[in-house]
């Protein structure tokens, strides 16, 4: 046992070519190394067990071997590489910062730099977690990292680079690390199970390598739980109990059920779910999941969105072809609505369930899934029931005699009438008149022409000059909470003229900033009401800012507010004479 040793150090990557996932990392490097273009620190970034402190070692490992091979990967043989395969190193340092992050370990890692290696060309100081160091700590690194001694590379590796100071960033070339793919991963689990005598299906890898959430290190040590739990023969059943993993036949099961209208069987599977101890949030994320994973199997064109083994996807194909687009959208929204509103519900089984219910009670699953068929692959989605009803109409004119012929020529001539006033309706009502149905249905914008321009036969006569000016001031009344806006709406000036069968009504502001606030927040509202008043919707509102001539002096002191007041008031004046009052 004390031999044994796990499958994450035992196979971490000792070259270029084993590392996985990061090909443009690894060109990137072999090419800065085989132009001798090395730069003196380098930042290392991306989340945990992709590979970060392996291509740091492998880089060190390559710049100093004495006999690298054609493609730059290290021979093995050199004095470098056996001291660094044997831990023995004094050409590679490492410093875990997580541990070492004071000034005192900065500054002896600075003392320990200005001594030039023994073997080979560069000394290589690989700090892990940089993140970690302290505020004084990064200072103190600071003048080091930029003017290194020529025999010294840093390379920094870190998880979190948001916590890195921008001044140590400026001095780094910045390597970003991707999460490795789910194939990849399932195609190293396959060849590590082939070197250990491990018999395991795709299932099982998918299933492993979905757990690991793009992490090589995690997918090696969820393969070595497995093989202590199953052995080495390894089923899809044993791994699912092992990790904690949702079986997908529940959700294919529920998808039966809520196609059937069967929401009895759905809460049954849902309570066996949980009293098998799953969580029932990430049931709901796995509901969620396969139905999109449905949705995206019966697209053609998006098999490479689909993370699943070959024996799963002609089964998903199989289901996904028996929903419509419509059914599998409507029954996302319902469940990404769960998801988000789980924690904030009092009784979150109910919720669930009540969710579950939902997706039963919704339908057309089957039935429009074959009519979606039938159209053509641009409108996939688009409900097909008036698609079956317009194609007999033109049929019943074809058996008629040839004298009644020309009578469906004039409906022909009839389309291109409404075709020139669409845009006209479109202009006025884009936002109120959008919705799903409109865009998933190819009745309503032909609707919609033939009831707007009913309103346009019997046009509203304009209000006059005299009309406008005295509902305006009932428009200014409207907005007595606002004394602000009424008080500015009572004292504008109004400007009325016609422009292209409209009424144009300008009315003046006193500042800039006040104008832009009407246009921004309150002129729509301001034209609907003024509409209702006048009993015209052809009125179109304009504010203007007075000229500051035109203006007048500005009152700002209390002793001339208090005059201003009692020119415009006899009786405040007289009030104030009778008083004694003093206004200064």
């Amino acid at each position: 046992m004390s031999d044994y040793v796990v499958s994450a150090r035992k196979y971490r990557p000792d070259s270029f070519e084993s590392l996985i996932g990061q090909d443009n990392i690894a060109r990137t490097l072999k090419n800065s190394i085989q132009r001798g273009q090395l730069a003196h620190a380098y930042l290392f970034c991306g989340p945990r067990g992709v590979g970060k402190t392996s291509a740091a070692r492998i880089f060190a490992k390559t710049i100093n071997c004495a006999h690298p091979g054609p493609d730059l990967e290290p021979c093995g043989e050199c004095d470098s590489c056996r001291s660094f395969a044997e831990g023995r190193s004094y050409c590679i340092h490492e410093l875990d910062a997580a541990s070492n992050n004071g000034v005192d370990d900065i500054k002896a890692l600075m003392d320990q730099v200005q001594i030039p290696p023994q073997v080979g060309r560069y000394s290589v100081f690989i700090i892990d977690e940089v993140h970690m160091l302290s505020q004084s700590a990064f200072n103190a690194f600071l003048k080091t990292l930029e003017e290194p001694p020529a025999h010294a590379i840093f390379i920094l590796a870190t998880t979190e680079k948001h916590k890195i100071l921008p001044t140590i960033l400026s001095r780094c070339q910045t390597y970003d690390f991707n999460r490795i793919g789910v194939p990849d991963i399932v195609r190293n689990l396959r060849n590590i199970a082939g070197k250990e005598g491990v018999h395991v299906d795709d299932e099982s890898l998918h299933v492993i390598a979905h757990k690991a959430d793009g992490a090589m290190r995690d997918a090696l040590t969820l393969f070595d739980q497995t093989v202590a739990f199953c052995g080495t023969d390894i089923h899809y059943e044993d791994v699912i109990r092992n990790l904690g993993v949702l079986d997908y036949e529940y959700s294919f099961r529920l998808v039966e059920a809520f196609l059937a209208g069967d929401y009895a069987t759905a809460l049954l599977i849902f309570d066996e779910i949980l009293a098998k101890g799953f969580n029932a949030q990430h049931f709901v994320a796995a509901l969620s999941a396969h139905l999109r994973d449905l949705l995206v199997s019966r697209t053609g064109g998006l098999e490479a969105l689909l993370d699943l083994p070959d024996s799963l996807r002609a089964r998903y194909q199989d289901q996904g072809g028996r929903c419509s687009v419509k059914w599998l959208y409507d029954a996302l929204g319902i469940t990404t609505a769960c998801e988000a509103g789980y924690r904030l519900s009092t009784n979150p089984r109910l919720h669930i369930e009540f969710a579950l219910m939902k997706l039963a009670f919704l339908g057309g699953g089957g039935a429009a899934a074959q009519a979606e068929r039938q159209l053509p692959p641009e409108v996939v989605g688009r409900p097909a029931e008036p698609a079956p009803v317009e194609q007999p109409k033109p049929a019943e004119p074809v058996a008629a005699p040839a004298v009644e012929q020309p009578k469906p020529a004039e409906p022909v001539a009839e389309p291109p009438k409404p075709a020139e006033e669409k845009p006209a309706p479109r202009k006025r009502k884009t936002g109120a008149s959008l919705s799903l149905a409109a865009l998933l249905s190819d009745d309503e914008p032909e609707i919609m022409p033939a009831s707007t321009p009913a309103p346009q036969a019997a046009p509203q006569a304009l209000p006059t000059d005299e009309e406008i000016a005295a509902k305006w001031k009932d428009l200014a009344a409207m907005y007595g909470a606002q004394p602000r806006l009424a008080n500015a709406l009572a004292n504008a000036t109004l400007q009325c003229r016609e422009e292209d069968g409209r009424k144009i009504v300008g009315f003046s502001v006193t500042n800039e900033a006040q104008k832009k606030w009407i246009e921004e927040r309150i002129l729509r509202d301001l034209e609907d009401k003024f509409a209702k008043l006048t009993g015209c919707g052809r009125i179109r509102l304009e504010p203007s800012v007075v000229a500051e001539e035109e203006q007048g002096p500005r009152i700002y002191m209390p002793t001339e507010k208090a005059e201003d007041l009692m020119n415009r008031n006899e009786e405040v004046r007289k009030l104030v004479v009778d008083l004694g009052l003093d206004i200064k």
